[in-house]
């Protein structure tokens, strides 16, 4: 039975009328030749070779823009030019369709000048034990098109980010999108149910069904998720692999760096949040992909919602407070049929308490917030959980004097603090603003709540909120001595 592996070893590649010389990089119609520009020369020979799948417009772009950044209006237009150029709807005839929120896929029988006709329903479908992805990804367009532009060039990328960015749903994304390029498939591996007892080794080679020999061999993208907990044991996996296996690439999820040789890292923000001055239209406010995302699973929860111009400050405001992350934006959004906006705003002093109730079909980290902090939190060590708790008591960002004369003490000298501060940001449990003033850092509303939590159980956040107190007098003591010293001069 024919492949899909014929269509890309054939020299010509026929359909209606028309043959596409892949090497002269021309299309005949008989003896006449068509005129169509490179580009949509290699948007074609990627619809043709791939007949009868869909083929994300992500990877479109990817595949014909390699080094560039362009908008999706350069693919329409391009697709628009193809479909003038064969005649396509004429005559009953078709070739390209688009399929909706996907991509585009070329429907015509295709033969090559090496094999008879291609039955389209048996072509090969791409190897991959990928989860099935129930809703569309919001906000990613940019992050993810660089990863697949990126990953068939670098053999080692880690996605790292807080709790509850996303870094998962951008890895599956990108390895989508990727399937065909992976002539042996792309293969998830998730790392959370692994403990330091487990040989990281062993246990991939379990799950993938095959041993180290014929993995060396394999044209494969490997995504490792959730490899936090495991960095060390993580790091030494990948470059054992990558060294064995030439041919293969990894793709990592983790709160932190692997650190490892060959490594690129891909830091995933939070997603866009409109500022004051962006709220002058439902239009302009919803260019922001934090509420696209919160209308987007509102209107899931609740038929007919729709953003009005009363509501744009309550939305800007939601998003603002849950930090633009996306899963517990997804949360709240779930939220709106029972409290509405109004209501679900004023509930957001007790957010951890508000997204407790989660996708029950998620795995068990990603189905609540607080299970996401939690996986986080119970991976610190005790000094830097400790660290963190303290570093609660500041709700703007602050410099790293700040933080020493605040919660240093005996047990944590300033070199210690230092450290576990630097620690914490590596974990993407504090965020690092470069300024003119210096380095200072801040915690996310979220997770400085669900560390005040944390503080307040330990019986400490009221000597921790008297030194905070005791710090901000005397800095604005300070500040306005230096004032009137310079007035007097």
């Amino acid at each position: 039975m024919n492949s899909l592996n014929d269509l890309h070893s054939a020299s010509v590649l026929y359909f209606g009328p028309y043959a596409f010389h892949l090497r002269q990089r021309l299309i005949l119609d008989g003896d006449r030749q068509l005129r169509m520009g490179g580009r949509a020369l290699d948007i074609l020979q990627v619809l043709v070779e791939r007949a009868g799948r869909v083929v994300r417009k992500e990877e479109l772009i990817a595949r014909v823009w390699p080094t560039s950044v362009v908008e999706e209006i350069n693919l329409r237009v391009h697709i628009a030019a193809l479909r003038r150029a064969l005649g396509d709807g004429e005559n009953g005839q078709r070739y390209i369709v688009n399929v909706p929120q996907c991509g585009y896929s070329f429907v015509a029988p295709v033969h090559g000048d090496n094999f008879e006709h291609v039955a389209l329903e048996h072509l090969q479908a791409p190897q991959h034990n990928l989860p099935v992805r129930l809703t569309p990804v919001t906000g990613r367009d940019s992050v993810v098109g660089s990863m697949v532009r990126q990953l068939p060039l670098c053999r080692l990328m880690t996605v790292t980010g807080p709790a509850g960015v996303g870094k998962t749903t951008v890895a599956l994304r990108a390895a989508e999108l990727l399937l065909q390029h992976f002539r042996d498939g792309v293969w998830l591996v998730d790392l959370t149910v692994v403990n330091d007892a487990t040989p990281l080794l062993d246990y991939l080679l379990h799950t993938l069904e095959t041993d180290l020999v014929t993995l060396a061999a394999r044209h494969s993208l490997l995504v490792l998720d959730n490899c936090e907990h495991l960095r060390e044991a993580c790091k030494a996996l990948v470059e054992r692999l990558l060294e064995a296996a030439p041919r293969l690439s990894i793709l990592a999820t983790s709160r932190e760096a692997l650190q490892a040789s060959l490594e690129t890292v891909q830091t995933l923000p939070p997603l866009a949040i409109p500022k004051s001055s962006a709220l002058g239209s439902v239009e302009e406010t919803m260019s922001y992909s934090a509420v696209q995302l919160f209308v987007s699973r509102a209107r899931a929860r609740q038929q007919g919602f729709t953003l009005r111009e009363q509501d744009l400050n309550a939305v800007r405001d939601i998003c603002r407070r849950l930090d633009g992350l996306p899963l517990a934006i997804e949360l709240a959004a779930a939220h709106i049929d029972a409290l509405a906006l109004v209501g679900l705003q004023s509930q957001l002093d007790n957010c951890l308490q508000l997204l407790s109730h989660g996708r029950r079909t998620a795995v068990p980290r990603h189905q609540t917030l607080k299970a996401a902090l939690d996986w986080s939190y119970q991976h610190l060590s005790e000094q830097e959980q400790r660290v963190l708790q303290r570093l609660s008591v500041f709700k703007t960002a602050f410099a790293i004097d700040a933080a020493m004369g605040v919660i240093s003490c005996a047990q944590l000298p300033p070199s210690t603090l230092a450290l576990m501060i630097d620690r914490l940001a590596q974990k993407s449990l504090l965020a690092v603003e470069r300024g003119s003033a210096g380095l200072r850092y801040r915690m996310l509303n979220t997770t400085r709540r669900y560390a005040r939590e944390q503080l307040e159980r330990s019986g400490e956040s009221n000597e921790y909120e008297r030194r905070h107190a005791r710090f901000v007098s005397r800095s604005r003591w300070v500040s306005g001595s230096q004032l009137a010293a310079q007035l007097v001069e």
